[in-house]
């Protein structure tokens, strides 16, 4: 290891602990479990921490020459320069000072925390406890940071409020032992050995927590709603032109205004367009709509229930690992399971969504599939399958788990690269034309309308925050291109108004990912190998797209030169 190589290593375990720390949620998915009680820093003082810590940081690594680097080293030394970058950025342009409220707001995150908690002991009862007391405080910083960001002048749209204060409102409808804050004490296999600590949480939810998530659901409705604004794009407040392209860069990973994206979104749309038509007449359709039309209507797209829809993608998914050996020579030590979602999860959910092993390995993979057949029709199955269990999210996400040679930000960092950790997903969707899953009209039409709402969602977000598309404009716009219903099309909406950039990331990495296997076809010609392809992307981890582009040259061209 050269002197730069073991600085670089030195700095980026120092950025783990710090992360682990300021990012105690994280730590805990990442399966790296903390002891402290507190697990959400967010006061503003929490913040300009952060960010004094990202600066120091950054000015070790500029100590650091990149010329002694190269591999995985280069990349490590560029993802982290991206991280630090962000925090800085991020903390720039005011994001602590407009938390998130929909769909993702403390309500939820809190709830996600609780369901991430096993209760196996008294001790861990005892600190679930502890952290449930912490709670109120993370409420009250979130206030003191929307104060802050209403004396700068920022302001949410009306449906974004509205939207929040619904969700909150449902999820204070519980009693306090029927809350997701209690859900710990109720899923424990030692429930009995725990009555006086899950008492103790009763009486806490109850008397401190639930009063505090009524003054978070007051503040938005008393405060907050009667300032709202009606327009809807993040780029009406202060600093918002600024804040909306540091978002579109940290959920692309690339250097691509906003401008260029909506661009490019309405020439990937087109592009789809031509692709629907193009298969519509090949299975003796007129028409894209008439293709569209025949697959809705089929019988055939809507199974009798969810134990039909599971047991459908169960055997498209054994199906799929068959071919797996003759696309990868790396594959994950962990497998994975389907199971159906709840009646209540799969009227809020997606049609379906992964849910990764845990980095220990001692818990197989879950590909969650919705109850409500009318939710996840069969023409959806195969790109969904694709997408979500392998080789899509489980089997990279598990891979990436595995590469215990990289440092542990990068292990344990997927959530944050959109664009890669989605594009390989939406390229595995392309794939199955390789294996011999598309053919069918119903197939090819889902395939093909899946990627359509992807590139769907660079117009739409785009087109919300940047070029002030109405509401109604966007959802009408969707509605003309995609199989969805009105219901599902108001709530993706909703969400690219509450979330800019967000949405940005899927279609670009997914692009990324495809031109990069065409790209190296072109170039290696007889030396290319779809397999060693798919084995350089995976074994890059979780990296922006300009660190996956130079590692699969790297190595694919270098592979090419040796043999």
């Amino acid at each position: 290891m050269t002197n730069a190589s073991a600085k670089l290593a030195g700095l980026a375990d120092r950025y783990w602990a710090f992360e682990r720390w300021e990012y105690p949620l994280n730590a805990l998915i990442a399966g790296h479990p903390t002891h402290d009680d507190a697990i959400f820093r967010e006061s503003q003082q929490d913040h300009a921490r952060k960010d004094a810590a990202a600066a120091a940081f950054l000015a070790e690594l500029g100590t650091i020459a990149q010329a002694g680097l190269s591999g995985q080293d280069a990349a490590t030394h560029a993802l982290l320069r991206h991280e630090l970058d962000l925090v800085r950025d991020l903390y720039r342009t005011g994001a602590h000072l407009r938390p998130s409220l929909f769909p993702v707001g403390p309500d939820f995150t809190t709830i996600f925390l609780a369901n991430s908690t096993a209760l196996t002991s008294r001790a861990d009862a005892d600190q679930w406890l502890a952290r449930l007391k912490t709670l109120p405080a993370f409420i009250d910083d979130l206030i003191a940071n929307f104060e802050a960001g209403r004396a700068r002048g920022y302001r949410y749209p009306r449906v974004v409020l509205t939207r929040a204060i619904e969700v909150a409102d449902g999820y204070l409808a519980a009693p306090a032992e029927l809350s997701g804050w209690y859900g710990p004490f109720k899923r424990s296999a030692i429930a009995a050995k725990l009555e006086p600590v899950a008492q103790a949480a009763v009486e806490l939810i109850a008397a401190t927590l639930l009063p505090a998530f009524v003054r978070y659901r007051n503040y938005l409705a008393d405060t907050l709603l009667p300032e709202a604004r009606e327009t809807l794009s993040v780029c009406d407040d202060p600093e918002g032109e600024a804040f909306y392209a540091v978002l579109a860069a940290r959920f692309t990973t690339t250097t691509m205004r906003p401008d260029e994206i909506h661009e490019l979104g309405l020439a990937e749309v087109e592009r789809l367009n031509d692709e629907m038509e193009a298969v519509a007449r090949t299975h003796g359709f007129r028409n894209g709509a008439a293709l569209r039309a025949h697959v809705m209507a089929s019988p055939a797209a809507a199974l009798a229930d969810g134990e039909a829809v599971r047991r459908n993608i169960e055997v498209l998914a054994k199906r799929i690992d068959a071919k797996i050996p003759a696309y990868f020579g790396r594959i994950p030590r962990i497998t994975y399971g389907i199971e159906s979602m709840s009646l209540a999860q799969s009227s809020r959910m997606p049609p379906a969504y992964a849910q990764p092993a845990p980095a220990g390995g001692g818990q197989a993979g879950i590909f969650w599939v919705s109850a409500l057949p009318e939710k996840c029709p069969a023409y959806m199955h195969v790109p969904l399958t694709l997408h979500e269990a392998w080789p899509g999210h489980l089997m990279h996400i598990a891979l990436i788990q595995e590469m215990d040679h990289l440092p542990a930000f990068r292990r344990f960092g997927a959530v944050k690269y959109t664009p890669c950790i989605e594009g390989w997903a939406l390229y595995c969707e392309t794939l199955g034309e390789d294996m011999g899953f598309y053919g069918a009209a119903a197939d090819d039409f889902g395939r093909l309308d899946m990627e359509m709402w992807r590139a769907v969602r660079l117009v739409a977000d785009t087109g919300l925050h940047l070029k002030h598309w109405s509401r109604d404009e966007t959802i009408a716009y969707m509605l003309d291109r995609l199989s969805l219903s009105r219901e599902t099309v108001e709530a993706e909406v909703d969400r690219y108004i509450a979330l800019p950039g967000q949405a940005l990331g899927y279609q670009i990495g997914g692009l990324a990912v495809r031109s990069l296997r065409a790209r190296m076809e072109s170039e290696l010609g007889p030396e290319f190998s779809l397999r060693r392809f798919h084995d350089t992307v995976t074994g890059a981890g979780a990296v922006t797209l300009p660190v996956l582009e130079a590692l699969v040259t790297g190595s694919l061209t270098s592979s090419a030169r040796a043999s």
